[in-house]
């Protein structure tokens, strides 16, 4: 069965207030997936998950817990009891918080009757390029390394997926079988600008390359016909499954 492009796009509300969110998600025809991240969570606090959920949408929290094993399973059961079902941790937390924080979320969803949510471990953030990852933070691993290590890290830790630049995906992919999830920003239309990401790649090619899901926040966004953007990269996708079939 194919599976709707739209379930693979998850739509980035970043630099909205809660009612820009709100009036967004709802307008945006066949939109299934939202990001709520730091910025928007912030000012409008757990409801906004909620609301976004009442509109029939599924969310993306997108909160980068990284704390204690303690805090981070804390964090992450209300993250999980909200209704969130992709939630991120950092994987550089290490083995015990990532245990930790899965063990809690699982509990934190079935206590609330809600889905199990996927806990997914961010490597290595797709603004950092691998001169800056090892100037500034004395990382002497290349990305090519980092990423598969703390990937490999969080798998051993039952963690259900990562976030990844899709330059990493093909690499990723190779070594973690789906179910394993593959989380993708950095994502640009062709023609988009890539802002401050420095690791992009288009809509069709990171599927191609083993993403299970793309998060798009500004070129549809921000674009002057927001629907048609987003329609755009559904189309994408379609068109890349009509050639494979």
């Amino acid at each position: 069965m194919a599976i709707n492009p739209a379930d693979r796009i998850i739509v980035a509300l970043d630099g909205m207030d809660p009612d820009q969110a709100l009036d967004f998600a709802v307008r945006l025809e066949g939109l299934r997936w939202v990001k709520v991240g730091l910025e928007l969570f912030v000012q409008a606090g757990p409801e906004v998950v909620s609301q976004l959920r009442d509109q029939g949408l599924r969310v993306f929290l997108d909160l980068k817990f990284h704390d204690i094993p303690a805090t981070m399973s804390g964090a992450c059961r209300r993250a999980a009891a909200l209704g969130a079902e992709l939630i991120t941790v950092h994987a550089c937390a290490g083995s015990a918080a990532l245990q930790a924080a899965q063990a809690a979320a699982l509990e934190g969803a079935q206590i609330s009757g809600q889905p199990p949510p996927t806990l997914l471990a961010v490597t290595v953030l797709t603004s950092w390029d691998e001169q800056r990852l090892q100037k500034e933070l004395a990382i002497s691993q290349g990305i090519a390394e980092r990423v598969p290590a703390l990937a490999q890290l969080s798998a051993t830790a039952s963690i259900g997926g990562c976030v990844c630049s899709p330059l990493e995906a093909a690499a990723l992919r190779s070594q973690h079988p789906e179910p394993f999830a593959l989380v993708t920003p950095g994502i640009r239309p062709k023609d988009a600008a890539a802002g401050d990401q420095s690791r992009v790649m288009g809509p069709a090619e990171a599927i191609a390359a083993g993403a299970s899901h793309l998060v798009i926040g500004r070129p549809v966004t921000r674009a002057a016909d927001p629907g048609a953007a987003f329609s755009a990269c559904c189309r994408e996708l379609v068109s890349r499954s009509e050639r494979l079939s």
